[in-house]
């Protein structure tokens, strides 16, 4: 799988996604001050996703305007 990214402008949270990811299959583990950064484990403590929490302020532009743009509610 292509890695791929979404990003929620309504949460300003990007999401990076490193394989597909089954329901349940996650475990979050904050990993920075603040906790703007949640990575993802499967079962096997294998990372399987990134969550970029204030996205805006801690990705670059370019790197949000590749992301897939979520629908809004």
């Amino acid at each position: 799988m292509k890695h791929r990214w979404t990003y929620d402008k309504q949460a300003d949270a990007a999401y990076i996604y490193l394989k597909e990811i089954a329901a349940g299959e996650a475990r979050h583990q904050a990993i920075s001050k603040g906790d703007c950064f949640i990575l993802d484990f499967d079962p096997t403590n294998r990372l399987i996703g990134i969550e970029v929490l204030n996205a805006s302020v801690n990705l670059h532009p370019d790197a949000l305007a590749e992301c897939d743009k979520l629908e809004e509610a």
